[in-house]
C-alpha cells in the first residue's frame, strides 16, 4: 500500500467521530478512496413497492415484455413478498407487504400507488464495506447483515446518511478460476 494511502487511512482512524460530520466527509471519502479493502460492484436491482403484486407482475411481463418474471416468493423474515424481473444486466424487484409489520406497508401507506423503495448494490465483502462506511459516518439500519432474497448477506443503509436514498448492499464474492 502506498505511503500516502497509509497516512490518509491513519488520519481517518485518528479523527474523532464529530469530525466525520458532513463538512468533513469529503476528507474521509478522499482518504478511503484508495482503500483496497472493498469496491462497489454493479447495480444488483432497483426495488419497487407495489400495492398489487399480480397487476405489477403482469405489467412487467405483458406490457413491458420482460422475458423473465419470477413467481412471488414470501419472505416473512423481511416482511415482504418478492418478484424479480430480470433485465439482462440487472433486475427489478417488486415488493409487496407480508404481514402487518411489513416495512413496505408503511411505505405504501404514504405512497398509495407504490414507487421506488431502494436500490441494491453488490459489494465483494459486506463486513469490510460496512467497516469503511461506518468510519465515513454512514449508518446501517441494523447491526449485522441478514440473509436476503438470493440467500446472500444483505444490509440496508440509512437514507439520511446516503443522500436520501435507501441503499441495500448485497455481498457477491468474486470466485477466481
Amino acid at each position: 500500500m502506498p505511503i500516502a494511502s497509509i497516512c490518509r487511512r491513519a488520519l481517518v482512524l485518528a479523527l474523532p467521530r464529530a469530525a466525520l460530520s458532513t463538512p468533513h466527509r469529503t476528507l474521509v471519502a478522499a482518504a478511503l478512496k484508495d482503500s483496497p479493502a472493498w469496491s462497489l460492484g454493479h447495480l444488483n436491482h432497483v426495488a419497487i413497492a407495489v400495492p398489487d403484486m399480480e397487476q405489477a407482475s403482469a405489467f412487467w411481463r405483458d406490457v413491458m415484455n420482460a422475458e423473465k418474471v419470477s413467481e412471488s416468493v414470501a419472505m416473512p423474515e423481511h416482511g415482504v413478498y418478492t418478484v424479480f424481473v430480470e433485465l439482462g444486466n440487472t433486475k427489478i424487484e417488486l415488493l409487496h407487504p407480508y404481514g402487518d409489520k411489513s416495512p413496505i406497508a408503511g411505505f405504501l401507506a404514504k405512497n398509495k400507488s407504490g414507487g421506488i423503495h431502494h436500490i441494491c448494490l453488490n459489494v465483494p465483502d459486506i463486513q469490510q464495506a460496512l467497516a469503511t462506511l461506518r468510519a465515513s459516518g454512514v449508518q446501517p439500519l441494523s447491526e449485522e447483515p441478514k440473509t436476503g432474497a438470493h440467500g446472500l448477506p444483505v444490509i440496508f443503509l440509512h437514507p439520511k446518511t446516503c443522500g436520501g436514498v435507501l441503499v441495500e448492499l448485497e455481498e457477491h464474492r468474486r470466485i477466481d478460476r
